[in-house]
Parts: structure tokens; C-alpha cells; sequence
């Protein structure tokens, strides 16, 4: 595969020049296959999506602790979603979001950078709100998923990528293949609509769902999503709350093979959902990248 390579997205950003080397760990300084950072988190929450805890500040304090040069906050974004309990950001929430960011982009600017961006839970129904919302901020990345599905004869969305058992119910109810192949077509139509920067957790779907693997089975809707990514000159994010879930990043490394023949961009992002879940696991990624590359 020596014709492949992993690209840094938006290399052309310049980190802050007086974070010094040695706070890096040995795993960020390890040579890589290709050109493939570690120095920044490119998907952080907090505690105003409703699911996630810690101040802003914290997060920001654990990037810092952690070597990292940068952190992008990526907070949820819904619309249309009938759920028994709210996980995503409302506009005011923005508000705050963004005030708050500000204050800490000027705080740390000489130690880290502070980004501030949004993870679009895409809406088939919903879409033009989600368009018409992304319009009235500026973002410094979109990120692009599918976390709330309307199934038949349900009360509520199911989230595809929750634990809960009122969603593993329905989902089973449902027919998990069923699922996943709406998921797919669903996750394609986001990724061509909305304006992203990256697409997440890209294989998250079903993840706690009992006995489904989301396996070369469904590698050519995949490699269809991966074309639209591709075409429109997003990157694919590593996420790395894969490995505490299930000893592997999301997505699988059959897609990210796939992803490097495309020349597709890769971007880590540890999905915390509180400060002590910044950068985790990126220790692991320079082996795990080399395993598939080699």
C-alpha cells in the first residue's frame, strides 16, 4: 500500500509556537506511516449536549496536560428528533457554547488552540432547519453523523448508538438489517447534503446492539459513502472511544483501507464526553495505523 497515505486535514493551521516538544508523549513523536497527527482532538463534548460532564475549561486543561496543540470541541446538533430525553445542544445552548469558547480561545491562545465546531446529527425530514441553523455560525469544523432514526409504529427516535435498552428493544423490533441498511442510505444523503468537514464514528451504528458486527457485508454501501466523502473533500475521523467499546477504533480497518486507496484524510477525535477522555487512547493509534498500512 505504499501508494496510500493518511493526510492531515487543514495542515496549512499553524499551533501555537510556544507549546515546547517536550511536553509531548513518546507516542506523538513516533514515526508514523504517512503524514498523520496526534497533536490534535478533533471531537470533544461538554456538558451542554446534556449527556457529558466537566467544564469546558477542563477539557481544554486535560488537552494541555495531555501534549495536545489543539482540541475541537464538536457539539450535537439536532433537529426533528422525538426522544425521551434531550442529547443534543439547543440555540441558546450554542450561545453559551460559543461565548464561553471565545473566552477560551483568548485565555489559551498562546498554549493550545481552542475550536470550535459542531457534529451534525443529520435529519432526512429536518434538513433545511439543520441548513438554515449551520448558516448562522461560523464553525471552525463540521462534523457529520446519524444518531436518531424514525422507525415504524415507535414512539420515539431510536438512537442508534445508545446502550439503553429502550433502544435496543426497538431497534430489534425493528430488524437490525433493516436498520443498518436505512442507516447507510441515510448517512450517504448527509454526507452529500450538509456542508461537513468530516464524517464520524463512521461504523458506530448499532454498536451495542447484541450479536451485530458491521462487517464487509456492507462494504459496498460504505465505499459508496466514503466516494461521496471523497467528492466533497471531507476527511474520515479515527474514532478512539472505539477501542474502550470494542478493542478498535471506529471505523473498522477494513473501511479505513478502503479510505486510504481513496486518499481520503483521517482525523482522531476521542469522543469525550468528560475532560479525563481527551485525547484517550492515542497512544495506541501509531501500532494500529502501521498494522494496516503494512
Amino acid at each position: 500500500m505504499s501508494a496510500t497515505r493518511l493526510i492531515l486535514m487543514e495542515l496549512f493551521i499553524s499551533f501555537p509556537k510556544e507549546t515546547p516538544d517536550l511536553l509531548f508523549p513518546y507516542y506523538m513523536k513516533t514515526p508514523l506511516p504517512c503524514n498523520f497527527s496526534l497533536q490534535s482532538d478533533g471531537h470533544v463534548h461538554t456538558k451542554y449536549c446534556h449527556h457529558a460532564t466537566g467544564e469546558m475549561e477542563s477539557y481544554v486543561l486535560s488537552a494541555i496536560n495531555a501534549g495536545l496543540k489543539e482540541i475541537v470541541f464538536l457539539e450535537h446538533m439536532e433537529a426533528g428528533v422525538h426522544y425521551f430525553e434531550t442529547t443534543w445542544l439547543t440555540e441558546k445552548d450554542f450561545d453559551i457554547y460559543f461565548a464561553e469558547g471565545k473566552l477560551l480561545q483568548d485565555k489559551y491562545r498562546d498554549t493550545i488552540r481552542v475550536s470550535l465546531g459542531v457534529e451534525v446529527g443529520y435529519s432526512p425530514s429536518h434538513k433545511e432547519e439543520l441548513l438554515e441553523r449551520l448558516t448562522k455560525r461560523k464553525w471552525d469544523r463540521v462534523g457529520v453523523s446519524y444518531h436518531f432514526m424514525s422507525l415504524p409504529d415507535q414512539q420515539y427516535h431510536p438512537n442508534l448508538v445508545s446502550r439503553n435498552k429502550k433502544n435496543i428493544r426497538a431497534i430489534e423490533k425493528a430488524g437490525s438489517g433493516k436498520v443498518l441498511d436505512n442507516y447507510f442510505s441515510t448517512l450517504l444523503e448527509a454526507v452529500k447534503v450538509l456542508p461537513g468537514t468530516v464524517l464520524c464514528h463512521l461504523d458506530a451504528a448499532l454498536r451495542f446492539q447484541p450479536g451485530i458486527t458491521i462487517n464487509k457485508h456492507y462494504l459496498e454501501p460504505i465505499k459508496s459513502i466514503l466516494e461521496a466523502v471523497k467528492e466533497k473533500g471531507m476527511a474520515l475521523e479515527i474514532n478512539t472511544s472505539g477501542f474502550t467499546i470494542r478493542d478498535i477504533p471506529f471505523p473498522a480497518p477494513f473501511i479505513v483501507k478502503e479510505a486510504l486507496k481513496m486518499d481520503i484524510p483521517l482525523l482522531p477525535g476521542s469522543d469525550a464526553h468528560n475532560p479525563e477522555d481527551v485525547g484517550r487512547k492515542f497512544a495506541l493509534l501509531p501500532d494500529y495505523l502501521k498494522s494496516i498500512t503494512e
